[in-house]
Order: structure tokens, then C-alpha cells, then sequence
């Protein structure tokens, strides 16, 4: 029997005995102690509570936890090694009776109805291993957005049409990203541990192994508000130098098409070298820059690796 062959079956007698999901949030996070305690209470305003919510840190002081008991559902805090694909693939061991995990980042805002639709969207579609959301607002793409406007962002956006359907994307985003563990199981699936800290492109890389053995989709009824939240986030160098390693990583492992992974590095190479004259106050251009440039240095002499920014300040 293909693998192929066996999540089908696993899927339809899932679908059989089911009538709902047991759903897992996870939500990995680092340093952010505050956005954590600011955001997570909304998460209480879902229609559809999760069974549960597993925070993931490096350590126990990035969680206040004196705000934990507040939630109408059960929270676990795990402690891990720092790393995005380290505490995703932290999340996915403690959850292993979860039927979908749904990934957030700590400064992911959800529309009151998101987890009733994403719910509705895998009972629905048995052959949907991956969700992803419409994302109204990013403020990674800006200075950021307050928690306060994320959220009348949420209330003044009208719900879509019940006929607007879902539709196949090349990756989910990582900011709001739902897996079904029947998929993560019998493919066994993990996020690529060599993506370290910070894990750009570790959403890319985990949709396209899992688009392998089903569809990777996004729907217009997941509605939420990435706050872009800038507090925590890797050093300009690291990041800049990660904009080229991890596409080419990505390519030579194949979950990377040549067009995709040229087109990222191009955009982002021309972007910090273009505005390096005239950076926005809220980006170190010429820090991103400056890894740009050692990445590809590293690329000419083949010393190129994801991982080498774990010995970077």
C-alpha cells in the first residue's frame, strides 16, 4: 500500500467517525512576553474554542502566567530550544492526538468565527492537509500595527460570501497555518530544523513536502490581522544573510522552484539595495544588506548555510 493510498483511507475514516475536530493552537514565541499576554486573550472570542493552546518558548519567563487561567480553554506552555522550527516541531510532539494544529504567531489576530470555518473547511475537504487564511492587514510589510487597530481592522471587514470558495496556493503562511496531523503522521512531516532562529521560508518548505500528499489551500472565510510586532525579532545581518541562504537551501532540497527562490532573493536583494539611501525608520537596510551580500560571498566560495547565522550577533 502507497503511503498515498493510506492517508486516503486514514482520511475517510476520520471523516466517518467525526462529526468535529479536536484542535490544537500552537504558538510558538520568543522574548515577546508582552505582544504573548496582549494577544492571546482574544483568542477567547472564538466561536469555536480550541481543546486547547500550546505556547512554546525558550523560556518559562516569556509567558506570563498569571494570564493563562483567564482562557475558557486549556493552555500548556512547553520549553524548548529557541528556533521557530524547533518549537513548531515542539508543538506537533505534545499535540499527538490532535486532529488539526493551526500555527500562530504570537502577534496573530483571528476573526471571532475563524476557528468554526477552518473546522468546517477540513471536515468538508478530506483531501486538505494544509489552510492558510486572508490575511486583511501585515504590518511585517510596515512600521506594524497596534493591537487596538488590528482589531477594528477585524470588526469593520465584512464576513465573504458562502460561496467563495477555497482555492490552491503554493505555501501557507506561517502566521496562520493549519495542518491536518493525519498528514503530519503519515508523511512525517516536520519543520527542516536547519532553518534556524527566525525559520524564514520554514512555511514554504513544510507546505510543499506536505502538498505531496495533499492540497495546500487558502480560504477567504480564515480572516485575520498580523501585527508585524517588530520587538524580538533576529538582527538585520542574520536576517539579511538568511534572504539568501535559506531560498538556495530550499531550491537544492527541491520544496523550492528555481523561479520562486531567484524571485525572492532578487526582490529582497534589490529592495535593501535600492533603499539603503533612504531606509524606512522602522528596517536596518544596511544591516540586511550587509548579510545579503555575505551570503553571497558564502555562495561564491561554498562556505553558503543556513545555520551559519547561529554564529552571528
Amino acid at each position: 500500500m502507497t503511503v498515498e493510498t493510506a492517508q486516503a483511507l486514514a482520511r475517510a475514516n476520520n471523516s466517518m467517525r467525526r462529526s468535529e475536530m479536536k484542535i490544537i493552537v500552537g504558538i510558538p514565541s520568543a522574548g515577546r512576553r508582552d505582544i504573548v499576554a496582549a494577544v492571546l486573550p482574544h483568542l477567547s472570542q472564538q466561536i469555536r474554542q480550541p481543546d486547547e493552546i500550546i505556547i512554546c518558548v525558550p523560556t518559562a519567563d516569556d509567558v506570563d502566567a498569571t494570564a493563562l487561567p483567564r482562557l475558557p480553554c486549556p493552555v500548556r506552555v512547553l520549553v524548548s530550544q529557541r528556533g521557530s522550527c524547533r518549537q513548531r516541531n515542539a508543538i506537533l510532539d505534545a499535540a499527538p492526538d490532535a486532529d488539526i494544529v493551526l500555527f500562530l504567531d504570537d502577534d496573530f489576530l483571528l476573526s471571532p468565527n475563524y476557528l468554526s470555518e477552518m473546522e468546517h473547511l477540513f471536515l468538508k475537504n478530506p483531501d486538505v492537509d494544509i489552510s492558510t487564511g486572508t490575511v486583511i492587514a501585515d504590518g511585517i510589510t510596515g512600521p506594524g500595527i497596534a493591537v487596538t487597530k488590528g482589531l477594528e481592522l477585524l470588526r469593520s471587514t465584512p464576513e465573504p460570501n458562502d460561496e467563495t470558495p477555497i482555492s490552491t496556493t503554493y505555501n501557507g503562511y506561517g502566521c496562520n497555518l493549519a495542518v491536518r496531523m493525519s498528514a503530519v503522521h503519515i508523511g512525517g512531516l516536520r519543520f527542516d530544523e536547519n532553518l534556524p532562529l527566525y525559520g524564514w521560508l520554514e512555511d514554504v518548505d513544510f507546505s510543499r513536502v506536505a502538498a505531496r500528499y495533499g492540497r495546500v489551500v487558502t480560504s477567504p472565510r480564515l480572516i485575520g490581522v498580523h501585527l508585524g510586532t517588530k520587538v524580538g525579532r533576529t538582527s538585520s545581518l542574520r536576517f539579511g544573510y538568511s534572504q539568501i541562504a535559506n531560498p538556495i537551501y530550499l531550491m537544492r532540497k527541491e520544496t523550492m522552484s528555481l523561479r520562486h527562490a531567484t524571485t525572492q532573493m532578487g526582490r529582497n536583494l534589490l529592495a535593501n539595495l535600492f533603499k539603503v539611501w533612504r531606509p524606512e525608520p522602522w528596517i536596518d537596510r544596511k544591516g540586511r544588506l550587509s548579510g545579503n551580500l555575505l551570503g553571497l560571498r558564502h555562495l561564491v566560495t561554498g562556505q553558503l548555510a543556513p545555520r551559519n547565522i547561529e554564529n552571528m550577533d
